[in-house]
């Protein structure tokens, strides 16, 4: 093999995609579900797999973090994101019933555990996923309910196709697109607590890796 190319071991995985929230320094992989924890719920359910791993690989040096420390039986793990200079994991442990949110040193190569929430405090695993700023646990539920898990506690009903794309302070930016009478995306903005839409535009907002938000229209 060509010898300027770099091996990096996986264990036999070859899907990788950069960690979301503003980093060219960090990218993941993840076995079985691809970080889709509704997923990992029913597999659990099934008693079909027992756990899955998180892969951490640093650019430009390739080096691997295995988070082997984490990885145990009934636990999965989410699509990670990058808040204030850390990876941040989540992980939901369906034996103890449990859900984690972990910061990644790397420097020390350990996850340092942020919060822990029950399982309970959620209907389902449905779309239940990380954002920022700040750092959100989110859910997006098949019955058209948008919800604030953690830090804090909101809950509303959105349109049909409607789906969260960032918040600024205390307003929540929605993506929603239309096939008739010809495809088109509407950008709607959602105050919170309790998501009166105050705006909505043509268009689409796009984040770019800096923060900086580019409207597409």
């Amino acid at each position: 093999m060509n010898t300027n190319i770099k091996e990096i071991e996986l264990n036999g995985l070859t899907n990788l995609e950069i960690v979301a929230g503003g980093t060219q320094e960090w990218y993941w992989s993840i076995d079985i579900t691809g970080g889709d924890l509704y997923e990992a719920q029913q597999l659990f359910q099934k008693g079909e797999i027992l756990c899955n791993h998180l892969y951490l690989i640093h650019y430009p040096d390739g080096k691997v973090y295995n988070n082997e420390a984490l990885t145990a039986k009934g636990c999965y793990f989410g699509k990670p994101i990058y808040n204030n200079g850390f990876v941040i994991i989540l992980q939901v442990d369906f034996i103890k019933k449990m859900i984690f949110l972990f910061r990644f040193e790397a420097v020390y190569n350990k996850a340092v555990k942020i919060i822990e929430l029950p399982l309970c405090a959620i209907k389902d695993c449905y779309n239940l996923c990380l954002h920022k700023s700040p750092l959100m646990l989110t859910i997006q539920s098949s019955d058209n309910y948008f919800e604030i898990v953690w830090p804090e506690k909101v809950k509303f009903s959105i349109e049909n196709r409607e789906s969260f794309c960032f918040r600024e302070e205390n307003k929540l930016y929605f993506n929603v697109w239309y096939e008739q009478p010809e495809y088109r995306e509407e950008t709607v903005v959602r105050l919170l607590p309790e998501g009166n839409i105050v705006e909505r535009f043509s268009g689409y907002i796009f984040v770019m890796p800096n923060g900086e938000k580019w409207h597409l229209k």
